[in-house]
């Protein structure tokens, strides 16, 4: 390794190009700040995609697995998870998880930003749903959301760019179980293409898009903000692992430390940091980022850093019915929702609720090793079981709000290291009393879904492993210092030239996935910056 080099100065260094980052430094450099956007994996072309392979399928299991335990790539670093429930779940790349995502994007409720005035449990979000709707409107259009208005579930809101995608065989199928049960369900919004958009082809049904999109139909960072972020003159670089954010003499980050491709390592100066780097990889580099100013780890005075990690535990229920579904048709968790046990329910044993979402199976291999639903069993009968199990699937994943507590959290492990030698993450997660019977019911009614729908052979699998794809709450955000780490602007109490964007200032976890949250909160901070912050562009 050669010795540290000075790159010149920026106005803002951004952590990270997955969904926040990217979003903030597009909004950043749309208003003339400078920006440098270090990102610790490469960029992967749509050519590179596992389905442009005919090992495709297996894929999963090896280095395009969503565990970066079992990938092993050397942009990844290890998380020694010996101590959870769940298994966290990312992708390093530019363009982040959202590369690997499935792109279903609903929104929190107006009640999940106010859990402890409603429900006497958790804490208040310092803002609330209508403050945020117009990120969220933003974000719809530069991402591109397929979907409808007029879901009785949800507040009324700006029709989506792009009509809903198909429903499918399947999906109509599970909606006409819902409609006889009288329960609510949606067609799902999804940032994938139904018509073309923004210059990016629609989708073609083609199944497995939580492998990459090669038509670029779904709504990756990398093929949406970025592109016009760098347009803009905000610089993306590729391959570099920050090691440490820097203290200046006034205690207040000036740059970050990192390690480049060939192993070369640098610095770079900045007016500003945003972190950007997930649940799990922001509260990292925090605790790693120790001075005698901040001894604890940075914007850390409240010992808050790396606690309340939640997650969004699944359980899955899977009916198979006697008639072909052609499941292996349509994006693969972009069917339809149901939100019919969102809300707390006094008459029940626990707090909050869940969301269904009906995802589907995408290939012969993955329905026999068993992604969501159980692996066909190996033996004389597996081709007899096989056939009555493909294309006939209704998975039905419930996905569960997981309240905050202290005791799940980061820390960094004593000798478990990356490639470079930087200590790396140590999670504690259990899954809660309330989790598990928010589960269990949502795991009973599922039954009554699909024997509506007319399964004859229903698959329960208590608790989804790994699942932990969705990492939230440790950096949160609240208006008292000693009682979280970022303001209601994702600024953090202890420094005010540093900034949190990603889902590690979530409150609460909702019960639906995080990203258009995450992303319009990131804008709300960019806005920020850009409208009360003009004092740091100075480059």
């Amino acid at each position: 390794m050669t010795a540290e080099q000075e790159n010149q100065p920026k106005d803002v260094l951004v952590i990270g190009a997955g969904a926040s980052g990217a979003a903030v430094a597009w909004r950043l450099a749309k208003s003339g700040f400078k920006v440098v956007c270090l990102e610790q994996g490469p960029w992967r072309p749509p050519e590179d995609y596992p389905t442009t392979r005919d090992d495709w399928q297996l894929r999963l299991r090896t280095d395009w697995s969503l565990d970066p335990n079992v990938r092993n790539l050397p942009e990844d670093y290890p998380v020694n998870d010996s101590q959870s429930d769940i298994s966290p779940l990312m992708f390093n790349a530019v363009g982040g998880s959202t590369i690997h995502w499935t792109a279903h994007t609903p929104r929190f409720h107006p009640s999940d930003f106010r859990v402890k005035s409603l429900d006497g449990v958790a804490d208040d979000w310092p803002l609330d749903y209508y403050e945020l709707e117009p990120w969220y409107d933003l974000n719809d259009r530069m991402m591109g959301c397929a979907g409808i208005a007029g879901d009785p579930a949800n507040p009324p809101r700006a029709e989506r760019p792009m009509p809903p995608l198909p429903l499918g065989p399947d999906g109509e199928a599970v909606a006409r179980a819902f409609d006889s049960l009288d329960w609510h369900w949606w067609p799902s919004d999804s940032y994938i293409n139904s018509v073309e958009y923004d210059g990016r082809q629609p989708c073609n049904n083609c199944g497995p898009n939580n492998l990459g999109c090669t038509r670029k139909a779904k709504a990756s960072a990398d093929v949406t903000y970025l592109p016009k972020a760098i347009q803009l003159g905000a610089e993306v670089r590729a391959g570099c692992r920050v090691a440490e954010i820097t203290i200046g003499p006034d205690g207040q980050p000036n740059g970050a430390t990192y390690i480049d491709r060939k192993g070369n390592r640098a610095h770079q100066t900045a007016n500003a940091v945003v972190m950007a780097a997930n649940g799990i990889g922001t509260p990292r580099l925090l605790l790693l980022s120790r001075s005698d100013q901040h001894p604890n780890g940075l914007a850390n005075s409240s010992g808050l850093v790396g606690k309340n990690l939640m997650f969004h535990p699944y359980s899955i229920v899977a009916g198979f019915l006697p008639n072909d579904l052609q499941n292996y048709r349509g994006p693969l968790g972009n069917m339809i929702m149901s939100q019919e046990f969102y809300e707390t329910d006094p008459q029940r044993d626990f707090v909050r609720g869940y969301t269904y979402q009906v995802v589907r199976s995408t290939g012969p291999a993955i329905t026999a090793i068993g992604f969501m639903a159980p692996k066909v069993r190996w033996g004389e009968s597996h081709h007899e079981e096989f056939a009555l199990r493909f294309g006939k699937g209704i998975i039905m994943a419930i996905i569960s709000e997981d309240l905050p507590e202290l005791h799940n959290q980061v820390t960094l492990d004593e000798s478990l290291q990356d490639s470079d030698g930087i200590p790396a993450p140590r999670i504690h997660y259990k899954t809660s009393q309330n989790t598990r019977k928010l589960l269990d019911h949502g795991i009973r009614n599922a039954v009554r879904v699909l024997d509506r729908a007319g399964s004859t052979d229903t698959r329960i699998t208590p608790l989804l492993k790994p699942s932990g794809w969705h990492l939230m709450g440790t950096a949160r955000m609240g208006e008292d210092p000693a009682e979280s780490v970022v303001d209601r602007w994702g600024q953090a109490h202890d420094a005010d030239n540093l900034f949190i964007v990603d889902g590690s200032v979530f409150v609460t976890s909702a019960a639906v996935n995080p990203t258009p949250t995450i992303q319009a909160l990131a804008l709300r901070t960019a806005d920020y910056i850009c409208n009360q912050r003009s004092d740091l562009k100075k480059t």
